[in-house]
């Protein structure tokens, strides 16, 4: 069994040594494979987990699973290694990932911003959004404050500057915290608030705080409503310009077998699905239903409550938001996409009821008693650190403090996070099970005399879904229909019928009704399909029938012409 551990986070040389270990130690369920390199040239690794001695992968549906396409959302990697780890030890005794394996692959790619991450977990780290290359513009600052560790304790925490023009002050009940001064307060004592950092050709007098160089948001590079810097901050020059996001939108779309698809991110504790850019009015009420039930789903096994990005998770009220991997891919490939966010800090202080985004402008200060209580009680003090005085390079005497966000906020701490992450396996095995599936309800041979024989292949869709998936794909034309083949004998030939048959679209179980029957309900077949031929063949022989749907798989059988 690979050496790997849910309690710490691994750098990129630790993690493909795990990743290629998987792949040595169960070669009959994993594959491993670059699907491209990143900015610095690293390998970008995508797992195919199937059981091979089945069919091949591209003959199976198919579930996308990233991670960590933001630099510092290292919990997202777990996230990703955690399954790969319930799947090759669960397969032959968990009945639900054996038959998923057997009849499925799940194609999973644990880290796609390999830069960025490395300088997340670097001795001195950097905490930057995405890509490490240079963004928009390739040049140094010459002034202003540079975040960073400037005591060397590997953590970047916040400075507060005594100054009568502060925004802030000493909280009365509780003296750790800080407390927004009142509007007309005056004759107290007040302090600025920076972030962690030193400051280049200070003048005694002004601090800005210097933007990232590396300015990109790689979940902002996707082909669907993206928009130029103007309008989207962070994505980049052009659609897929990005070596990361280009691997991931080639891989996708040269794998028309999958059938959704998810990426893992840091934090808030919640499961997100399209649009970011407008209403759910704007989806069709069949793919709005369905997203809703595979997302309650996910919230009764996750516990994570299922939201729309649009009406609950904008960043900007009245803003904008394009081109991110979910709305990719459910507008342009016409599958169900996610954004998971992994933990949730208020949830863990017992603070349930409160808005994702608008919590970080605004709350009650009993909030902030609540999570102070929980770092102290739950994380022995390291969430939240006292106020200590530091001689500043520039400012002179300062103290750092306050929350340390990459141990308590962006991911959840090394002790809680096999915890965290332990819930998601079964709502992504769930997630792919309902994909649609096709399998072979009957394949016959008739004699009619004089060596003529009728021939019938009929298939069903057992899986939940549609093969279509969405009504999205339907829209665009984005899926091909069902294609059913005949091979047949030597010295046999094809009398009535087409070698090869489009059988359209097979419906799944999905948009029948999900309560008691009660009157007129017409639970018709349209989930299977129907082929016959009539073959003309004096010697008999054996007859090959297919059957192939680019989303639903592969099935195949023989018959035996046989004269009575």
């Amino acid at each position: 069994m690979p050496n790997v551990r849910f309690d710490k986070y691994y750098n990129y040389e630790d993690l493909t040594r795990i990743l290629h270990d998987y792949a040595q130690e169960f070669p009959h369920l994993v594959t491993i494979e670059s699907i491209g390199k990143s900015y610095e040239n690293r390998d970008i690794w995508l797992m195919k987990v199937t059981n091979f001695a089945t069919l091949s992968d591209l003959q199976k549906p198919a579930l996308w699973v990233d991670g960590n396409i933001h630099a510092t959302e290292l919990a997202a990697s777990s996230a990703c290694l955690y399954l790969l780890q319930t799947f090759v030890t669960g397969y032959g005794t968990h009945p639900d990932i054996t038959r998923c394996l057997d009849t499925r692959v799940f194609y999973i790619c644990p880290r796609i911003n390999t830069d960025g991450s490395e300088l997340a977990l670097a001795n001195q780290p950097r905490f930057i959004r995405s890509s490490t290359r240079p963004y928009p513009y390739d040049r140094e600052e010459n002034s202003g404050l540079v975040v960073e560790d400037i005591d060397g304790d590997r953590r970047i925490l916040l400075m507060r500057i005594p100054d009568p023009n502060g925004a802030w002050k000493v909280c009365p009940t509780e003296p750790r915290l800080l407390v927004p001064r009142e509007p007309t307060e005056i004759g107290g004592q007040y302090y600025r608030v920076l972030p962690e950092g030193s400051i280049k050709n200070y003048d005694g007098v002004q601090i800005r705080v210097q933007p990232a160089k590396e300015g990109l948001d790689l979940n902002r590079n996707f082909p669907n409503k993206w928009r130029q810097e103007y309008q989207q901050v962070g994505a980049g020059p052009y659609p897929t310009s990005e070596p990361e996001v280009r691997a991931i939108v080639q891989f996708i779309t040269t794998h028309p077998n999958i059938t959704g698809a998810l990426t893992f991110h840091t934090f808030s504790g919640v499961l997100i699905r399209a649009y970011s850019y407008q209403s759910d009015e704007e989806l069709s009420v069949k793919d709005l239903r369905t997203y809703k039930h595979i997302g309650k789903k996910g919230t009764e096994l996750t516990d994570y409550p299922a939201i729309s990005a649009f009406h609950e998770f904008r960043y900007d009220p009245k803003g904008f938001i394009g081109g991110t991997f979910h709305d990719w891919v459910y507008e342009h490939l016409g599958i169900f996409g996610w954004t998971v966010e992994i933990w949730s800090p208020q949830r863990q202080a017992g603070i349930t009821e409160y808005k994702y985004i608008e919590w970080n402008q605004e709350h009650p200060l009993e909030d902030d008693l609540k999570l102070l209580r929980w770092s102290d009680e739950k994380l022995a003090g390291k969430g939240y650190i006292d106020w200590y005085p530091f001689d500043h390079p520039q400012l002179g005497q300062v103290e750092l403090g306050g929350w340390d966000i990459m141990y308590a906020w962006s991911n959840p701490p090394p002790e809680f996070l096999e915890k965290e992450i332990s819930c998601f396996p079964d709502w992504l095995v769930w997630h792919l099970l309902i994909s649609p599936c096709l399998e072979i309800y009957e394949a016959s041979v008739h004699d009619l005399g004089n060596g003529t024989y009728r021939v019938r292949l009929v298939i069903h869709n057992t899986g939940w879904l549609p093969t279509y998936v969405t009504e999205k794909a339907l829209e665009k034309k984005l899926v091909q229909g069902c294609i059913c083949e005949i091979e047949l004998p030597a010295g046999a030939t094809l009398e009535v019928g087409q070698p090869r048959e489009d059988l359209g679209q097979l419906e799944g179980r999905a948009y029948k009704p999900s309560s008691s029957p009660i009157r007129r309900v017409a639970d018709s077949t349209l989930d299977r399909g129907k082929v016959e031929w009539v073959v003309q063949s004096t010697q008999g022989g054996t007859v090959k029938l297919s059957a192939r749907h680019e989303r639903a798989g592969f099935v195949s059988a023989k018959v035996t012409l046989q004269p009575l």
